[in-house]
């Protein structure tokens, strides 16, 4: 293996025997190549036109899929304010508690489900779970009483338990570690403008006044017939990986090959094992921490996603403009999600982008908490702008975090879901605290939320400089001025012990 002093995007170092040539053999992998040298020089326009060919085949497809499936997991708060609830007949704090089942699932199918996407290629799986809730989300309309919906919820969660986790996965295999929660944040960008597209649908469909169905019933299905066509539609889109994409030429694929073994896999496109996927809780020293910051990212997430149009319906306005007005915050907070996951890729840094934006969703619930929004309504608003603006984007730099200091596949593949199974547990902690009988204030509800919110800052910050500490200590020990990216990650084969490991993302 050949060795450069930096990996900054020009040119790669590669093992002679995997060295690609234009008959690069993607189905058989590496060392079935043309020998081209010891170095694996980058053009970079080509680069660039390989990135562009990601962006624009694969980015869109996961963004309306992601899209789909934040609503379809979301919509029940818009439901609600069409009269679901006395509709179906529910009693005391049963609404609290079909929220709540949804959980259930979502974190104990999490990683079964992952697990099927590595072996079997987030290409299948990931759509056919798409058709699976899209179909959940539809027959729920048909729900007579607590019970049925109760039913296609628990379903619909099994179902979106794998995708998140998959999706990160997924993009991992494409894009460079520096390159990922750019990408990632279009993606999830989408759960943000759900928010506002199932306000928008909503504002339409409860205005419909014919036929034998409630409004509430044809958003169902609406937003689920929606889902399952964009399932059939992604798995016809989707590639199966970045050497294997039928989109890229011979020469761009050994490109795309060499990329995530140069910054991001020990060994692309290796096969599934669950004895070293399983051996990252060995190997990892910090996985115990990223779940403690996704225990105080997942409570005000999910508070937001679940309960905005609670949150805004304090302003007192109608049913259809409490939806109408769910519209803006959600906008606001999908361009801020893309500007911050840029701004951390450029800068290199997660963790001070973190805090800052976990930060702000917990302030906006301390105004919340503190102002009487009936008679503040402007203020309350502007509350509303900060928890979005903040609160979605926690989630991807967090993702993005780990799995930017996890090179291998298999470890990914497991610890990915684990830790997004325990942020999504938190959504029982959202889902009981606001109640129907702290209605319309919320106002332990907002204290709980701020409270996890600064104290995910002061665990992120902590993280944050003691990886910069670390890198320190280990570049005087060995006389070095080594960054993380600076060693390509096949040569770190010894993970987190290697002496070449540099953590990456934390405080610069």
């Amino acid at each position: 293996m050949a060795s450069v002093e930096k990996m900054n995007g020009t040119q790669y170092p590669i093992d002679t025997k995997e060295a690609a040539g234009s008959d690069f053999d993607v189905e058989r992998g590496p060392g079935t190549a043309q020998e081209l040298g010891e170095n694996y020089v980058v053009d970079r326009a080509l680069e660039k036109r390989l990135l562009w060919k990601f962006d624009l085949h694969i980015l869109p497809m996961l963004a309306i899929m992601y899209l789909f499936n934040s609503i379809d997991k979301s919509n029940l708060g818009n439901a609600k304010t069409d009269g679901m609830t006395k509709d179906l007949h529910f009693k005391g704090n049963q609404y609290n508690i079909l929220l709540s089942i949804f959980y259930v699932p979502l974190v104990l199918s999490a990683v079964p489900m992952n697990m099927m996407t590595k072996k079997f290629g987030a290409k299948f799986i990931l759509p056919i779970a798409m058709m699976i809730f899209g179909s959940m989300a539809m027959i729920s309309a048909s729900a007579k009483n607590f019970g049925g919906i109760v039913t296609t919820r628990w379903f619909l969660g099994m179902a979106e338990s794998g995708f998140y986790p998959g999706v990160i996965f997924y993009l991992t295999t494409f894009y460079k570690r520096n390159e990922l929660a750019g990408r990632l944040s279009i993606f999830y960008a989408a759960s943000e403008v759900a928010g506002a597209f199932t306000g928008l649908i909503a504002f339409g469909v409860f205005q419909i006044k014919s036929g034998s169905l409630f409004g509430w019933q044809y958003l169902f299905l609406i937003e689920g017939g929606l889902t399952v066509l964009g399932g059939i539609v992604a798995i016809l889109v989707l590639p199966k990986s970045a050497a294997t994409a039928y989109f890229l030429s011979e020469e761009e694929k050994a490109l795309a090959y060499h990329r995530i073994a140069a910054n991001s896999s020990t060994v692309v496109d290796s096969e599934f094992s669950f004895r070293d996927a399983i051996s990252v809780f060995a190997k990892d020293r910090l996985w115990p921490i990223y779940m403690a910051i996704g225990f105080c990212v997942g409570v005000p997430l999910f508070s937001v996603s679940n309960f905005l149009p609670q949150i805004i319906a304090q302003l007192g306005y109608s049913t259809v403009k409490t939806n109408l007005y769910t519209v803006a915050p959600n906008v606001v907070g999908a361009f801020c999600v893309v500007c911050v996951a840029f701004s951390s890729d450029y800068w290199g840094d997660r963790s001070i982008h973190l805090a800052a934006t976990l930060g702000t969703t917990a302030i906006g619930f301390v105004v919340l908490a503190c102002v009487d929004v009936p008679n503040h309504l402007h203020v309350g608003y502007f509350a509303c702008f900060l928890l979005c603006a903040g609160g979605f984007i926690t989630s991807p730099l967090l993702s993005t975090w780990y799995n930017n200091n996890t090179p291998d596949e298999n470890q990914r593949a497991i610890l990915t879901p684990v830790l997004v199974a325990s942020a999504n547990a938190m959504g029982l902690v959202a889902a009981n605290i606001f109640t129907e009988k702290s209605a319309p204030r919320y106002l332990m509800a907002s204290i709980i939320c701020a409270c996890f919110g600064f104290a995910g800052v002061a665990i992120t910050l902590g993280l944050g400089f003691w990886m910069k500490f670390d890198n320190a200590r280990r570049n005087k020990a060995q006389g070095v001025n080594t960054k993380a990216g600076d060693v390509p990650t096949s040569q770190l084969i010894g993970g987190q012990k290697d002496p070449s490991w540099r953590w990456m993302g934390g405080v610069p």
